[in-house]
């Protein structure tokens, strides 16, 4: 497992180098997005990969990877978002933001190894497209629970799923790096 722990952490660097160098860009003009904007975001980003899969056919040249790694920072941006609520500003400091991008991330690794361990590492033997299909399903899952306003009977919140859209993301990506 320590394998894992370490293509994780590898990941998981690529993916903090374009939310700082997006941070960088455009501050935080994310914070005027409401939950359900941020889900509808993943939604985009899952749903392309999953065209990309069925169609084997790319018309804008990006790839799977960038879109995994934008389900990953959006799934942080959610959680953020849920924590702080949305502002009409850029009301954070980019060392406020670091600091919570890190501690969600932080989580999100901490939940895949604790799964991870009980699980016995089946995430290896899944295809990349049980991934895709797991991301939107945890998405529609999301989405009715927003529409239930939060309320579940008894079902994980919306902060469940976001971790675990941000861990089967993940999990693409340290595939994608070892099939390259």
């Amino acid at each position: 497992m320590s394998k894992t722990s370490t293509q994780y952490d590898q990941a998981a660097a690529v993916c903090r180098d374009i939310f700082t160098k997006k941070l960088t860009d455009y501050g935080s003009s994310w914070r005027i997005m409401r939950t359900r904007s941020i889900t509808d975001q993943i939604f985009i980003k899952a749903n392309r990969i999953r065209t990309l899969e069925i169609n084997g056919i790319a018309k804008v040249n990006e790839g799977i990877r960038p879109e995994l790694i934008g389900i990953v920072n959006y799934g942080i941006i959610g959680l953020i978002q849920l924590e702080k609520g949305t502002s009409d500003t850029i009301d954070m400091p980019d060392e406020e933001v670091m600091g919570l991008y890190n501690s969600y991330f932080k989580k999100a690794k901490d939940l895949m190894m604790d799964k991870n361990h009980d699980y016995g590492e089946a995430w290896r033997s899944m295809r990349m497209e049980s991934y895709t299909d797991l991301i939107l399903m945890k998405i529609n899952r999301t989405k009715q629970i927003e529409d239930n306003e939060g309320v579940t009977v008894a079902s994980e919140g919306i902060d469940a799923n976001y971790y675990d859209m941000i861990n089967y993301a993940m999990f693409g990506l340290i595939k994608l790096e070892e099939n390259s």
